[in-house]
């Protein structure tokens, strides 16, 4: 689940080096449906989603999907998770008039946001890292500021305007590995 520079892209690469799959390839399929979907298909050996925040709680989406698909869970484990802030390069915290990213980085920033952007449109994304690369590419108004992973930052050419903006220092997500069902 998620874009290119999304936290469950992270969580898959970590996923491939503790389990020393030296062959796999990371599919960017940017929804749990989708993820569950190629699963049960046997279009993928193991789909990555998140389906808890230590602070944003559960990941509904996921739950909506796990409901609609057969599977079997070979595995959960926790990243720690820090968003940022990003702009296309030059804009500034003035020209911002709207901050939107998926829903759980949302809930997992709404101390910030509401602190920090109170006058800001807050809007939900499909995901944090097509938030961030739809902004660079230009989908997104050059107003907007998105909640992503740093990694987005780096790989679309986007600007930090604040780093770790999460309102828990400790905030992790747990990830689940999921596989056809027997």
């Amino acid at each position: 689940m998620g874009a290119k520079g999304s936290f469950s892209e992270k969580a898959a690469e970590d996923h491939i080096v503790a389990e020393g799959l030296a062959d796999a390839v990371v599919v960017p399929l940017v929804s749990a449906e989708k993820v569950l979907q190629a699963v049960e298909a046997g279009q993928i050996d193991r789909g990555i989603f998140p389906i808890e925040n230590s602070n944003g709680g559960i990941v509904l989406e996921a739950v909506y999907a796990m409901a609609a698909y057969r599977f079997s869970v070979r595995q959960m484990f926790e990243l720690d998770v820090h968003h940022m802030l990003l702009v296309k390069p030059g804009v500034t915290s003035s020209h911002i008039d709207t901050v939107t990213s998926h829903d759980q980085a949302i809930k997992q920033c709404r101390m910030y946001l509401q602190r920090i952007w109170p006058d800001a449109n807050i809007a939900t994304y499909a995901d944090t890292a097509k938030a961030a690369e739809d902004l660079a590419a230009g989908t997104l108004p050059d107003t907007t500021a998105v909640i992503a992973p740093r990694r987005s930052a780096e790989i679309y050419g986007l600007e930090i305007l604040e780093e770790s903006i999460q309102d828990l220092k400790f905030n992790y997500t747990t990830f689940v590995v999921a596989t056809r069902a027997n």
